[in-house]
């Protein structure tokens, strides 16, 4: 089973910044992909951001904002935040697909429109007007 855990996040005002970090404990095999979801009171998950090796895919909200970085080897996911809006608010989720050679995979695993093999338990962000 793999674990992910999530750091950082906390409150920041408006045009501020934080980021957010998510590495992979106890067994910590190869990764497909990993992402950044974040969930708003009373709305459903959505994805911010997506990593496939070198190959990054950001929601359009968070374009030019947001940076997520992957280092494969580490088996960690970093998700830089600047110029923080209040509807950025929630809870921030780290997932991942793993890496299996039996396994085939469409190029969109970790875009949020297919179930992902492990979840961090969330890390809040809170940005004031």
């Amino acid at each position: 089973q793999v674990n992910l855990v999530e750091s950082g996040g906390g409150s920041a005002q408006d045009g501020g910044s934080l980021s957010v970090s998510c590495a992979a404990s106890g067994f910590s095999p190869r990764m497909y992909c990993m992402a950044w979801f974040r969930q708003a009171e009373g709305k459903e998950r959505e994805r911010v951001a997506s990593a496939y090796g070198s190959e990054v895919r950001y929601t359009d909200s968070v374009k030019g904002r947001f940076t997520i970085s992957h280092d494969n080897w580490k088996n960690t996911l970093t998700l830089q935040m600047n110029r923080l809006k209040p509807e950025d608010t929630g809870t921030y989720y780290c997932g991942a697909v793993i890496r299996d050679q039996r396994r085939r995979y469409a190029d969109d695993e970790c875009d949020g429109l297919k179930p992902l093999d492990a979840w961090g338990q969330g890390t809040l962000v809170t940005v004031s007007a």
